[in-house]
């Protein structure tokens, strides 16, 4: 019997549980999946549970147990990662070693709010997260008793987690502030350590415009090296000071140390990744997908759709005798929520910046590429259930609609040479 062993059962995790159970033959293959938590959540949700907008006041109908996302012929062990022997093809945990033949690195990346000094301890004072969902209901109940001030949205370093969210946020807490009636009482404030909200040229006009215009002010190249909560100011490296009555802070984001522990890593915990195959670049029968990749794209849910359509290609040629194929091009694509019940979307990949157009067809679309709609947003509200119901479970070929390479169909290719 071959074994194959899953670690990590998020979304990336329990797509590669679907796709490769339907693919192994059972007679000859055991495929395990490790995770330490017995619930599943809907990340994407945390956006709006700190504004309690459109039904997102809490966790319900956001988080499941992450058993019954699986396939029932897989093994789930709900345990640590204590530590990962590639030398020796095992893992191990609490509850015993797992052997394999095959290894998924699926264990995504966590914030670390440790790393600046200061965070934690204003954390519920007036300084806030919403990468968690216990975080983001502090959040929420912080934010229902502010009523004047200054707000500040600081992101303290890249990679993170969705890294349009902080576009969102600051769009959003703009909309909440203006449906209580408050938003003359309220300055908001980007901080942020790259040079602006976004980094790709087009987008980062189009969106650098739109903040200009709800009133936002953005910080850009300030790196904080301390906050101090009790006089509100965060400080940055070169002794730059922002003050806030409200931080809203993302923290830096960093991989499992287990990765890092094994040799795998980067030495932030993203394990060492070939861009195009999704190999490990240090172990041969290992992969990696979702959030702790080093790969140069987002830590988003749909890269780690994209990617698993092409880990479940490569591994199936490999374990035939075949060679991997580069074909993983870093396509990722998101809806951008902008408030007031509109959104835009972005779709791009490696070499592709995002630029307008249609999605996914030219002409009929039916979404606006970088363009506020109404439509756009009522597909970021329809995720969630595409999400539990057709997403994870891998049950249709949505190849069409969602190739894993970027389709340049109904992009405006003119702003390429702009």
């Amino acid at each position: 019997m071959k074994r194959l062993v899953i670690l990590g059962a998020g979304t990336a995790g329990t797509m590669m549980a679907h796709k490769m159970s339907r693919k192994l033959p059972a007679s000859e293959w055991e495929i395990t999946v490790i995770d330490k938590s017995e619930n599943h959540y809907y990340q994407p949700g945390l956006i709006f549970v700190p504004f309690q907008l459109y039904g997102y006041n809490g966790t319900k109908g956001n988080v499941r147990k992450t058993r019954d996302l699986l396939p029932k012929e897989v093994n789930f062990v709900q345990t640590e990662i204590t530590q990962l022997v590639p030398e020796g093809n095992r893992v191990e945990t609490p509850s015993g070693t797992f052997e394999y033949d095959w290894l998924i690195l699926a264990l995504g990346c966590r914030i670390a709010p440790e790393e600046v000094p200061g965070l934690e301890e204003g954390y519920g004072k007036n300084v806030f997260y919403f990468y968690t969902y216990p975080s983001a209901l502090d959040m929420q109940r912080a934010l229902a008793d502010f009523d004047g001030g200054k707000l500040v949205l600081n992101i303290a370093e890249y990679p993170i987690k969705c890294p349009v969210a902080p576009i969102e946020f600051i769009c959003l807490a703009d909309y909440y502030f203006q449906q209580r009636g408050i938003r003359h009482k309220v300055d908001l404030e980007v901080v942020t350590s790259v040079q602006g909200l976004f980094t790709k040229p087009v987008a980062g006009s189009i969106l650098g415009e739109m903040i200009r215009k709800k009133g936002i002010k953005v910080t850009p190249g300030f790196s904080p090296a301390e906050v101090d909560s009790e006089h509100g100011k965060i400080i940055s490296h070169d002794g730059k000071e922002v003050h806030f009555d409200f931080l809203a802070s993302i923290p830096p984001n960093v991989g499992p140390q287990v990765i890092d522990d094994a040799g795998l890593g980067n030495g932030n915990g993203y394990a060492m990744t070939h861009s195009h195959t999704l190999k490990s670049q240090k172990f041969d029968n290992i992969y990696v997908i979702g959030d702790c990749t080093n790969v140069g794209t987002s830590k988003a849910g749909s890269v780690a759709h994209f990617e698993a359509g092409v880990i479940e290609k490569n591994l199936l040629r490999e374990i035939s005798g075949q060679t991997p194929q580069p074909d993983f091009d870093g396509h990722s694509n998101c809806f951008i929520e902008t408030g007031f019940k509109k959104a835009h979307l972005i779709d791009f990949n490696y070499t592709q910046e995002p630029i307008p157009g249609r999605f996914p067809l030219p002409t009929f679309g039916p979404f606006a590429l970088l363009k506020e709609t109404r439509l756009n947003h009522r597909g970021k509200l329809f995720f969630r259930w595409f999400y539990w119901n057709i997403l994870l479970s891998d049950r249709v070929d949505l190849e069409m609609f969602l190739p894993t390479q970027m389709s340049y169909l109904g992009k405006d290719m003119s702003y390429v040479t702009k």
